[in-house]
């Protein structure tokens, strides 16, 4: 015990030092009562909302405007706003109190050197002037303060301001204590408009209606992520003190824990030392009072810093600790030091009676713990002081105590006469405060009988404005069942048309399906005639014995067989490929019939071939054309030349030319079956480019004409190709 009076003296001197450099900090963070600025931002000239505005208190909130402009934060009178936006320069603003502020920013000029911001402390809109004039008369006069917000409905015009007005009811009744009426209107608001404010609010009074599995279902049920810093740590502790309450010390300590981390990030200082003291009154209620005495010196020592009415609270609730542990000198000494704190704040600060920092429960508490020591001579000046301090102030509460207790220690210490005076006192005490309590009690009916009116008031209007609702879609009944005529018509009427577009569609996919359908069918005819030559190529080869040559050409032949296969399913192939099959069909040509021709193939240098794409096996029938009844049979040797040019950007022309014999003498040299199975090949080559060009729309062009006009005109084949 000694020790730990050693360690509680110590710290003692520790705070009374640190308070004496605190001095002129104090004053500018007196712990003010927290409230909510509403507000939003806009354009000067055309009043247009400006969403994503960062919002920030220097005390650590933080928040951002919505879609509509507008923004909320929770501050004290004092605080300084900080707006700030890419668009324009940052703007710094005192709160004053809690009324509506409007930021109109001028649009910006390229010349300007500075955007400018001014302020409005009220909106020509008269739902956010009825809504603000509640909020000013919210803790003065709750009647007043409700009648503004009956008002306010009847000018909401959207779901947005019907939240906001049950909202601020809400609050009222949360200030006057009336939490079942406060938990119906945060549903009512909650039900307009989710928001994760009038979630938080909700939940807390589910708490304080002592809901609490709905309090921590709310809790629970929001949306973490969307949270700002402060409304995080607030949800921490709010589950906190619910899990208190209901005794589920770990869950609570667990959730105090949560929300000091998110302080301790994001240096929200006053939070810091309210959840480091909850978390000390929980471990005390646990009964692990080393831990809780740990905290409470944190939190001590954290209030310390901030102001004297928050040192003064902290040295309470830690004296009471150390009360209900049995520790009476260390009660004393931090109750003496709370005193002191307590009596430099009068003129700063106006402490009523509720508050469990008046001097005179103090004293009270003071002289309290001198008689449980036994110390008679110190507990008795407390406790006169106590009295007289009551006396002033017209706290009969603590006057009666401290007069009880003065009577209890005079009977003890054996002086009855003052024993019996005293409990005299105390009696008379006891019936004046019977008497005032009758009252109070009075007027809480009479306070509870004009709110529950209120509140009627309120709901019958709800119910009005939804009887009018329902006249005025009575109203409309008559004219929707004439326009159901016209829209049944005018539906008639789309259906037709969809239907036509839908057959349209149809015929056009089946249109589509019979073009594939023939062009495999084409490409099927195009394969077996170009393998039949081929293999009688082969098949010539071998009749000559001329093994080698026969297993060298077939071996090109099966590459070439291969790449054709494959691509026997496309349409179309990149003209890269289709170059690739032309110069291994014409390399085998040309091997069969060395002494007929040579060939050449020419590609411009500025074509990108691979921009372009080619229907599979289209320029081989003609160069077998060229080779097979032209130079084949063309008395010297001919040349074969295969050339491809680009004439614009999307279009590229492909000439094949011989110089053979020519189409006229070449069909004259045919036996009749040749002459059919050419005009079979050529048609099919004819029905595929218009098949495709029907789908594709001209993408192909083929002109075939005579090359030149000496003895063997030859042929001219010119492929025209336009890009995807």
């Amino acid at each position: 015990m000694q020790a730990t009076i050693k360690y509680i003296w110590f710290l003692c001197i520790m705070l009374s030092t640190t308070c004496m450099f605190a001095q002129v900090y104090e004053k500018s963070t007196n712990r003010e009562p927290r409230f909510t600025v509403r507000g939003s931002v806009i354009e000067s000239d055309t009043h247009n909302p400006i969403p994503n505005v960062n919002i920030e208190v220097n005390g650590g909130a933080y928040t951002t405007t919505d879609f509509a402009g507008d923004f909320r934060i929770e501050a004290k009178k004092g605080d300084e706003l900080i707006i700030k936006h890419k668009d324009f320069e940052t703007v710094y603003y005192t709160i004053l109190s809690n009324e509506r502020i409007t930021v109109r920013v001028e649009p910006s000029r390229e010349e300007a050197e500075y955007k400018r911001t001014k302020f409005s402390r009220r909106n020509s809109n008269e739902f956010k002037m009825l809504i603000d004039s509640a909020e000013t008369h919210l803790k003065k006069d709750a009647k007043r303060s409700i009648k503004f917000i009956e008002l306010a409905l009847v000018e909401s015009n959207s779901v947005k301001q019907n939240a906001e007005a049950y909202e601020v009811l809400g609050d009222i009744y949360m200030f006057w204590k009336q939490y079942d009426l406060a938990v119906s209107n945060y549903r009512i608001s909650d039900q307009n408009l989710k928001t994760n404010a009038v979630k938080l609010k909700l939940a807390a009074a589910y708490k304080q209606n002592n809901n609490y599995q709905e309090s921590i279902e709310t809790y629970n049920g929001v949306n973490k992520k969307a949270l700002s810093n402060w409304q995080l740590v607030e949800l921490y502790e709010g589950l906190g003190d619910v899990y208190m309450l209901t005794k589920s010390y770990q869950f609570s300590i667990d959730n105090y824990n949560k929300g000091l981390v998110v302080a301790q990030k994001h240096l929200i200082t006053p939070k810091i030392t309210d959840l480091n003291s909850k978390i000390a009154q929980t471990y005390n209620l646990k009964g692990e009072t080393q831990k809780a005495e740990g905290y409470f010196n944190k939190s001590m020592k954290l209030a310390s810093t901030q102001n004297k009415k928050r040192a003064a609270e902290e040295k309470d609730r830690a004296a009471e600790f150390l009360n209900a542990n049995q520790d009476y000198s260390g009660e004393i000494e931090l109750r003496k030091e709370a005193l002191e704190d307590i009596n430099d704040l009068k003129s700063d600060s106006d402490i009523d009676n509720e508050s469990a920092l008046t001097p005179q429960k103090q004293n009270y508490k003071i002289g309290n713990a001198f008689a449980l020591q036994n110390d008679y001579d110190n507990a008795i000046p407390y406790l006169e002081k106590s009295i007289e301090e009551a006396d002033s102030k017209a706290d009969l509460i603590v006057q009666k105590d401290a007069t009880r207790k003065l009577s209890e220690i005079y009977r003890d210490a054996g002086q009855f006469d003052k024993a019996l005076i005293a409990y005299q006192n105390y009696v008379d005490l006891v019936d004046k405060l019977y008497t005032k309590k009758e009252q109070e009690i009075a007027q809480a009916a009479r306070f509870s009988k004009v709110i529950v009116n209120n509140q009627n008031r309120i709901s019958s209007l709800e119910s009005d404005r939804a009887l009018n609702e329902s006249k005025f879609q009575l109203s409309n009944e008559e004219a929707k069942r004439q326009k159901l005529i016209i829209y049944s018509l005018s539906g008639g009427l789309i259906l037709l048309l969809v239907a036509a577009f839908l057959m349209f569609k149809y015929i056009k996919q089946q249109r589509l399906a019979n073009n594939l359908l023939a062009l495999k069918s084409l490409r099927s005819q195009m394969n077996p005639h170009f393998i039949f030559n081929a293999l009688n190529s082969v098949n010539s080869f071998i009749a000559s014995n001329d093994e080698r040559t026969a297993n060298k050409y077939l071996t090109d032949f099966s590459l070439l067989m291969r790449a054709v296969l494959e691509n026997s399913e496309e349409d179309f192939i990149p003209l890269e490929k289709e170059i690739r099959l032309l110069e291994l069909y014409t390399k085998l040509e040309h091997f069969r019939f060395q002494d007929k021709f040579d060939y050449s193939i020419n590609i411009d240098e500025n074509i990108n071939i691979e921009d372009f794409v080619i229907p599979p096996m289209l320029l081989q029938p003609y160069i077998e054309n060229a080779v097979w009844h032209g130079l084949r049979y063309k008395k010297s040797k001919g040349q074969l030349e295969i050339g491809i040019t680009q004439t614009t950007s999307d279009e590229i022309k492909i000439t094949i030319t011989d110089d053979g014999i020519g189409r006229k003498q070449s069909k004259a040299l045919k036996t009749e079956n040749q002459q059919k199975q050419n005009s079979k090949g050529m048609g099919n080559i004819k029905k595929r480019v218009s098949i495709l060009n029907e789908m594709y729309k001209d993408k192909v062009d083929v002109v075939v004409d005579d090359f030149q006009d000496e003895e063997d005109v030859g042929t001219k084949v010119v492929v025209t190709l336009k890009k995807d």
